[in-house]
């Protein structure tokens, strides 16, 4: 299993939530986060000066099966690109163990919704 983190522009979340989701994700978490990288680049936007280190970002964290690894980092690549600085980063790490709490049941098995 793999947590996959990503850090994208909130104007590209909708398309990334879409895509995630119809693609083999059945599950991730979101949130708003502010952070400041080493690229700076002042921007103009109807006439008001902005620094792209202020760019509005969301975290998106997602637990997947080894198989969905590379499909969810490709999709991740392809719909949170604009090609302008601060379009993000993708940080990959090895996850032990998944737990559900309700079954007690262990393993990427955990992963895979069964209703």
């Amino acid at each position: 299993m793999k947590r996959i983190e990503a850090i994208i522009r909130k104007t590209k979340f909708e398309e990334v939530k879409e895509a995630l989701l119809s693609s083999d994700i059945d599950w991730f978490e979101y949130h708003d986060v502010h952070g400041i990288g080493q690229s700076r680049q002042d921007r103009i936007y109807r006439g008001v000066i902005y620094s792209t280190d202020m760019i509005e970002r969301i975290a998106i964290t997602i637990v997947c099966r080894e198989v969905c690894v590379e499909n969810t980092i490709n999709t991740l690549l392809k719909i949170a690109h604009t090609g302008e600085i601060g379009d993000g980063r993708i940080f990959v790490s090895e996850m032990l163990d998944c737990y559900s709490i309700r079954t007690g049941e262990h393993g990427d098995v955990v992963l895979r919704d069964r209703k």
